[in-house]
């Protein structure tokens, strides 16, 4: 999450100097969108790994799932 902050930051600085440097703005723009595109992976990637569920823990699942005959 840190790695999210950090490139968000960053695109907030590319926006806010392209707003004092007219000739630089669609350069700084494009860096801007890079960075909050690398956000959203980093996001993705720490959702995927929060929601990851262990072999395990899958097997022991199923076990629990799997019907009795009585």
């Amino acid at each position: 999450m840190e790695n999210v902050r950090r490139y968000r930051a960053l695109a907030s600085l590319c926006r806010q100097q392209a707003a004092y440097r007219p000739l630089q703005n669609w350069e700084l723009l494009g860096q801007a969108e890079h960075f909050e595109h690398l956000a959203e992976i980093a996001l993705k990637a720490h959702f995927d790994a929060c929601n990851a569920q262990p072999e395990e823990d899958a097997i022991a699942a199923a076990a629990w799932e799997a019907p009795v005959a009585a």
